[in-house]
C-alpha cells in the first residue's frame, strides 16, 4: 500500500503504523531509509509514527531491548534533578566525529521535540556549542513552518559551532522549518548595543525570546575547564570563579545564580528568566564536567528536559544521592 493512498484515507491503517514503527523503534532504519521503501517523504514517515502513538500501536515494547535499564536510568535522573523528561544514548568517545555524535543524538532529541508537539508558526530557539552543532545535523522530525531562531548573537571564533546562523540554518533544515537569523554579534560595544536592538530585523529575532513554545541549549563547562572560550569572556577575570557552567553564553552559580562578568550587561543574548518562562527547553549536555552545570541550571529551572549520556546520568544520580 503507498502512503499516497494512506493520507488520503485520513487514519493510516494499523499495520502499515505498526510495520513503520517497528522498522523505526526495532530495527532501527533512519525515517530516510523507511520513506525510500514507502517511496514517499521522511515528513509522511514522521507523521506515522507520531499517528502511531497517538493511537497506542507503539508502546514501551516498541522499543530496543537494551532500553530497560536505561530507561530505568533516565527515570532516577528526572527525579533526582525535577525535570520533566531524560532521554539518554551510549556514551560516545570525546574525539569522535561529529556525525558519530549526530547519530547518538538523533533518537532522544526526535523524541522530545515529537512530545514538543510544535505547530507552524511557532518559536524554537537553538543555541549554539559543540553538542547543540551536533545536533542541528542530527535525523530530526519534520516541523514545518516552525520558526527556528538563535538565543545568541555571533561570535568571531573559527570553530563552526560558534557560528550561530549556520548552526540555525543547519537545525532548521532538519526540521523542514523556517530560519531566522540574528545578525548581530553577542557582545557589541555599549553604544552599538542601542542601535543594533533598533534595527526592526534584529528587534524581531530578540523579541521571539518571549514568545517561544521551546528551546534546545548546550550547556558550557566551567570557564576554568573550557579549552576553549568566545572571545568576548574574559577567562581571567575573578568573577567567573564560582561559575559552573552556562546557558545561551549565560553563565550561573551551582545556586543557579546569575554570574555577571565584565561587559556581560551588553549581552545579546537569550536572559536566563526568559528560560525559565518556555513551556519546553531541553539541554543537551554530557561529560563529568558539565555534571555541575546541569545540576545548578535543573534546579533552578532553566530546563526541564535533558538530552545525556548514560555515564553522564549515572554520575548526576551519584552527585544528588
Amino acid at each position: 500500500m503507498s502512503a499516497g493512498a494512506t493520507e488520503g484515507a485520513g487514519r493510516s491503517p494499523d499495520h502499515l503504523l505498526y510495520s513503520v514503527a517497528v522498522e523505526y523503534y526495532l530495527q532501527e532504519a533512519t525515517q530516510a531509509e523507511i520513506a525510500q521503501r514507502l517511496r514517499t517523504s521522511r515528513a509522511t514517515v514522521s507523521r506515522l509514527l507520531a499517528e502511531a502513538r497517538r493511537r497506542g500501536i507503539v508502546s514501551i515494547e516498541v522499543r530496543h531491548p537494551d532500553a530497560g535499564p536505561d530507561r530505568d536510568l533516565a527515570a532516577a535522573v528526572a527525579d533526582a534533578l525535577g525535570l520533566h523528561e531524560v532521554h539518554l544514548y551510549p556514551d560516545v568517545p570525546a574525539d569522535s566525529p561529529h556525525g558519530v555524535l549526530s547519530g547518538a543524538l538523533s533518537r532522544p532529541l526526535a523524541a522530545v521535540l515529537e512530545g514538543a508537539r510544535l505547530a507552524a508558526g511557532d518559536v524554537l530557539l537553538v543555541s549554539s556549542g559543540r553538542m547543540v552543532y551536533a545536533a542541528a545535523h542530527a535525523e530530526l522530525p519534520q516541523l514545518p513552518g516552525v520558526l527556528v531562531a538563535p538565543t545568541v548573537g555571533g561570535q568571531l571564533e573559527p570553530e563552526p559551532w560558534y557560528q550561530t546562523n549556520e548552526i540555525i540554518r543547519a537545525f532548521a533544515a532538519s526540521v523542514g522549518g523556517n530560519p531566522a537569523f540574528l545578525y548581530a554579534p553577542a557582545l557589541p560595544g555599549a553604544a552599538l548595543r542601542e542601535g543594533l536592538l533598533d534595527d526592526p530585523g534584529i528587534r524581531r529575532v530578540v523579541d521571539t525570546w518571549g514568545t517561544a513554545k521551546a528551546a534546545v541549549m548546550g550547556i558550557g563547562a566551567p570557564p576554568q575547564q573550557r579549552v576553549s572560550l568566545p572571545h568576548f569572556v574574559p577567562a581571567q577575570s575573578a568573577a567567573l570563579d564560582r561559575a559552573v557552567g552556562d546557558i545561551c553564553s549565560r553563565f550561573y552559580d551551582r545556586e543557579g545564580v546569575a554570574v555577571e562578568f565584565p561587559g556581560s550587561e551588553r549581552l545579546i543574548a537569550t536572559p536566563l528568566e526568559l528560560l525559565q518562562r518556555i513551556p519546553v527547553t531541553v539541554a543537551v549536555a554530557s561529560g563529568p564536567e558539565k555534571v555541575g552545570g546541569i545540576l545548578a541550571g535543573a534546579r533552578a529551572g532553566y530546563f526541564n528536559r535533558l538530552v545525556t549520556d548514560t555515564s553522564t546520568a549515572a554520575q548526576l544520580v551519584s552527585a544528588t544521592s
